[in-house]
């Protein structure tokens, strides 16, 4: 995601931003999304389960992702709508606005993140890497296998190689970067078959409004 990266087209609604009312993660906190439904301290009692961590989001019936496409695009629709709330923090620091939000296999939120480069000075403060990390905390591993990664723009080099790195099995992007996207623009590095691990790829979610954020920011900057 660098600064150059390309504006994408027009809108289909001009002037509609990310959708208001969607009710999502606390923003900014830069802690785990730990707070809720994480598991409680203190031994399991033998043969229990463990709690489920993360944030409990409201899927019909817990079946994550849900069997039909319709019900799959309803539920990319209302993630990426978490994502855009996200990205939007990230103009008040004047970082470029991407935001990323990692869900576990159970469709529970265990991590976000927004651009915070340059209000970090972490060169490696990019949306997807600060929601992985985050993840990674929640569930107190490095290995995210069967979590989903919903970003608001396609990710670059960098965050593509983290997919691979953490397991992710599915990543859920908004708008294409055909400058330096790494997911299938420029290069396709998560479905490398060199690779040690390939990532599913769904692509165009909220295209128009990931898109409409991004080419607002860059023209403010003009």
């Amino acid at each position: 995601m660098p600064d150059d990266v390309a504006h994408p087209g027009d809108p289909a609604h001009p002037g509609e931003g990310p959708a208001s009312g969607t009710v999502g993660p606390a923003s900014g906190t830069g802690r785990p999304a730990s707070g809720t439904g994480r598991a409680a301290s203190g031994p399991t009692a033998a043969g229990a389960a463990p709690e489920p961590r993360g944030l409990d989001l409201p899927w019909a019936d817990g079946t994550f992702p849900p069997d039909t496409v319709a019900a799959r695009r309803q539920v990319w629709d209302a993630l990426m709508g978490l994502a855009l709330h996200e990205a939007t923090h990230a103009l008040a620091s004047d970082d470029v606005p991407v935001g990323a939000l990692v869900v576990g296999p159970d469709g529970r939120l265990l991590g976000v993140g927004r651009n915070r480069r340059e209000e970090t000075g972490d060169p490696t403060a990019h949306a997807e890497v600060l929601a992985l990390r985050q993840a990674a905390a929640t569930l107190g591993e490095w290995r995210l296998e069967g979590c989903t990664l919903v970003v608001t723009l396609e990710p670059c080099v960098m965050c593509a190689g983290a997919l691979v790195l953490a397991r992710v099995e599915r990543l859920v992007l908004g708008a294409w970067d055909p400058k330096a996207g790494a997911t299938g623009s420029v290069w396709d590095l998560v479905r490398d078959q060199r690779a040690n691990h390939a990532v599913e790829v769904v692509g165009g979610i909220r295209e128009d409004e990931c898109a409409h954020l991004l080419r607002a920011f860059f023209a403010a900057q003009r």
